[in-house]
């Protein structure tokens, strides 16, 4: 309990100072940060915080198919398009098939913030897709578990992964 308040003392002291909005802002970047290093990345060196924190807005939202929203589920490519709608004002294709002619093809190796991974999971054909963070970390909605940050060298993305895609226009 006192590492508790001891953790989020700083930025009850902000609130005289900051007001009230931007406290709560500051206590939900606080937030982000330590649920991105315990999936083991650093917002620190993040080219684009933006997308940590659109990310993370979505943390935990349970998985459904065909939906898009943060109270009542989201699908994969529901969630990529609405982090690139909000992030890099970009409308994407609301299938993970049809998001994939709006990429560049990027090869595992040259990955970088920001581009979508796609997998092919179902019979050869794309049917999943996530945002790629960095040291091999990617955010993306998974059926089980709903939007969280996993690993690309876990067994099953490896074995599923097809390639990377950088959106046009980004």
């Amino acid at each position: 309990m006192l590492r508790r308040f001891l953790l989020y003392c700083p930025v009850l002291l902000l609130v005289p100072l900051l007001g009230y909005s931007q406290c709560i802002q500051s206590y939900q970047q606080t937030k982000a940060y330590q649920w991105y290093e315990h999936n083991g990345l650093c917002m620190d060196s993040a080219h684009n915080p933006q997308l940590y924190f659109a990310g993370y807005e979505w943390a935990g939202t349970r998985y459904r198919y065909g939906q898009a929203a943060k109270q009542k589920g989201t699908d994969c490519s529901g969630f990529v398009s609405s982090v690139f709608r909000d992030v890099y004002c970009t409308e994407l294709s609301r299938s993970s098939g049809s998001i994939w002619p709006q990429t560049q093809p990027v090869k595992k190796e040259d990955l970088r913030e920001g581009d979508i991974l796609f997998f092919r999971i179902r019979k050869g054909q794309i049917s999943h897709v996530g945002i790629y963070l960095g040291n091999h970390k990617f955010i993306h909605a998974a059926v089980k578990g709903g939007v969280i940050v996993s690993d690309l060298d876990e067994p099953y993305y490896a074995k599923y992964f097809y390639m990377g895609g950088r959106i046009i226009d980004k």
